[in-house]
This record gives C-alpha cells, sequence and structure tokens, in this order.
C-alpha cells in the first residue's frame, strides 16, 4: 500500500504543477496550438514525468489543452470562433451569477466588493494590466461564492479557464476596456451590495457583451477566425 504521506506529496506536485502550466498557458507563455510533451515538461519543472501526465489531464479538462490519438498534445488555440463561444455562454452564466450574489443575505461578504474595486482602480491608475486582471478575478470569484450555486459554478468552470487568456490578453492590448470594466463592474458591485437582482443581471450580461463585441476585430486580427 501506498504510504500516505507520499501520496500527500504526490498530488501537491500535481496541484503546483498544474497550477504553473494554468497560468504559462493563461498569460501565453505557453502559446497557442504549441505542442507539449511530457519529457520537456519534465525536463523544464524538475519533476518525474507521472504528475506531468495528471497535470496535462487536468488541464484537459478544462479545455486549457488537447489531445489527439497519434498527433499528441497541444496547447488549445484561441480563435474568433472559440471566443464568440465562449463569450456568448459567459455572458448569459455571469448575469446569473451576478443576480443570485444580490440576493445573497451575506451582506459581511458583500462589502469585501468595496476593497475589490479600490483595488482595481488603483491597478488601473498604475496602468498595470496583470494587478487589474488579478483583482478583476478576485472580483468575479466572490461573485461566484455569494451567489452559492453549485450547478451555475461547475458551469461556470467549465468556461472559466478559457475565457482568462482572452480577459488577460484584452486588458494588456485595448486599454479602453479597462476603463470600460472599471466604470461597469464598479455598478455591478453597487447593485449587488444593494440588493438589486435585476440590475445586477442586467448590468453584468451588458458588460460582458459589450466587451465580446468590440473586442472581436482585435480577436479575429491576432488569432485568425479559427
Amino acid at each position: 500500500m501506498m504510504d500516505a504521506n507520499f501520496q500527500n506529496l504526490s498530488a501537491g506536485i500535481v496541484d503546483n504543477l498544474t497550477t504553473v502550466l494554468e497560468r504559462a498557458i493563461v498569460t501565453l507563455e505557453l502559446a497557442p496550438a504549441m505542442r507539449l510533451t511530457e519529457e520537456e515538461i519534465a525536463l523544464r519543472y524538475g519533476v518525474s514525468r507521472s504528475p506531468v501526465r495528471d497535470a496535462l489531464r487536468a488541464l484537459e479538462r478544462d479545455g486549457l489543452v488537447m489531445r489527439q490519438a497519434r498527433k499528441g498534445i497541444w496547447v488549445s488555440r484561441m480563435s474568433l470562433r472559440d471566443f464568440d463561444e465562449v463569450y456568448r455562454c459567459r455572458a448569459a452564466l455571469e448575469a446569473l451569477a451576478s443576480e443570485a450574489a444580490a440576493r445573497s443575505p451575506l451582506n459581511d461578504r458583500k462589502k469585501q466588493l468595496k476593497e475589490v474595486f479600490d483595488g482595481m482602480r488603483t491597478a488601473h491608475e498604475a496602468r498595470d494590466a496583470d494587478a487589474f486582471f488579478a483583482m478583476d478575478v478576485r472580483g468575479s470569484e466572490l461573485i461566484y461564492k455569494l451567489a452559492d450555486d453549485t450547478t451555475l459554478r461547475r458551469l461556470i468552470s467549465g468556461l472559466e479557464k478559457q475565457a482568462l487568456r482572452y480577459r488577460l490578453y484584452l486588458y494588456k492590448n485595448a486599454s479602453d476596456l479597462v476603463r470600460l470594466s472599471l466604470d461597469d463592474t464598479g455598478a455591478i458591485f453597487a447593485a449587488i451590495e444593494d440588493g438589486r437582482a435585476e440590475d445586477a443581471k442586467t448590468l453584468s450580461e451588458n458588460l460582458i457583451t459589450t466587451i465580446w463585441q468590440s473586442s472581436r476585430a482585435t480577436i479575429e486580427q491576432h488569432f485568425g477566425k479559427g
């Protein structure tokens, strides 16, 4: 029987490696369509092939890598078609999450949204796209927790990691979207704090739809139609 301490250590290596690879994919350090091999990743990060194999399976479940028999593994492609599919679903699901968050009775947790918004504003003033992105993601996670809807969270999780690549890319390459996101996110947070569920839903859907539609040309130009 495998020692429990060894099992915990192995799980920790897999989790850490998954996080490192996920970050590299989201930041485009590992570029879309880049070929991946277990041997190269194991060598690069100084681990055995077993945790690499498990980490790649986790990334495949999140839609960040693709695998095809006899053709290998590669980073999932980014394209206008993929962007459209992700954001069409994201607009609807994020709107439902904001609506449910506004109905939450956890007012103390809602107050944390102000801290997040202050962080977003500071990052915007410093023109730090990475910090803005980090705070924006933190705000999203807080909304999901407030929504407290297991099925909705599972559906969002299926899109979340794929959407992160587009979110960070756009914040880095379309500065006008940062200002738009800041202003409209402030309005969404206020609606959630005030318990205005319908307003929170409408504002959230409108923001994501606006970002989606206004960014399509940028995504197509850089990544192609798909």
